[in-house]
């Protein structure tokens, strides 16, 4: 039976804030955990993960909407930057800019949530917004969720979901750090599944194959 690993997954991290998930990205890549290397980082503007994704030697450019202001040119330029350095999967991390998806990239951009969706997911869900919103609705669970992501805010196909309780008297700090602790494995594992072809995108479901 032929193996579905592949080489090592070149991938394109878009960010706009401090870059925490590029940072568990890269300690999974350098631990021997994730076969892929950050080929790029693109950001929205000039945040805390340029830094980190400065000082860790990896291509980084920086792509500001307000000095475009039209989607349609906004989201080519992006698109040129994953073309030129051979980008296989990209990888949102915090990018809280509109991306309009290129058909080419079609089932080859992922997102990490931090809720299940698809509740509390949408415009304008992002951040300490997912969390109050949660703890207003009286929700016993929360968690993250990785995700296909298609043109329509927080609305591709499901690919790993992580929970965590929502403890009496939490405050939004609180179960956001819970969370994360979730999305430091499940992004890394949506992305290894994604590298070894172990991903079928049927409908608006993900099928999981076999190793």
């Amino acid at each position: 039976m032929k193996s579905r690993k592949r080489k090592t997954l070149r991938l394109g991290v878009l960010l706009s804030g401090g870059g925490r998930t590029l940072a568990n990205i890269l300690e999974h890549v350098k631990a021997g955990k994730l076969p892929a290397e950050v080929a790029v980082v693109i950001a929205s503007r000039d945040c805390q993960g340029v830094e980190r994704a400065r000082k860790a030697g990896l291509d980084v450019r920086i792509v500001l909407y307000k000095e475009i202001r039209n989607l349609q040119t906004y989201s080519e330029r992006i698109g040129r930057f994953l073309d030129a350095s051979k980008v296989q999967l990209v990888c949102l991390a915090g990018f809280l800019s509109y991306w309009k998806i290129p058909p080419r990239y079609e089932g080859r951009v992922m997102n990490i949530h931090p809720a299940l969706l698809p509740r509390f997911g949408g415009e304008g869900m992002y951040g300490h917004h997912v969390h109050e919103a949660v703890l207003a609705t009286g929700c016993k669970v929360s968690g993250c969720t990785v995700h296909f992501v298609d043109n329509e805010y927080d609305g591709g196909p499901i690919v790993v979901q992580r929970c965590v309780p929502v403890l009496e008297g939490d405050t939004p700090d609180a179960l956001a750090e819970r969370v994360f602790e979730q999305e430091c494995i499940a992004y890394p594992e949506a992305i290894r599944l994604f590298a070894e072809g172990r991903l079928k995108i049927d409908g608006r479901v993900v099928r999981v194959l076999p190793g």
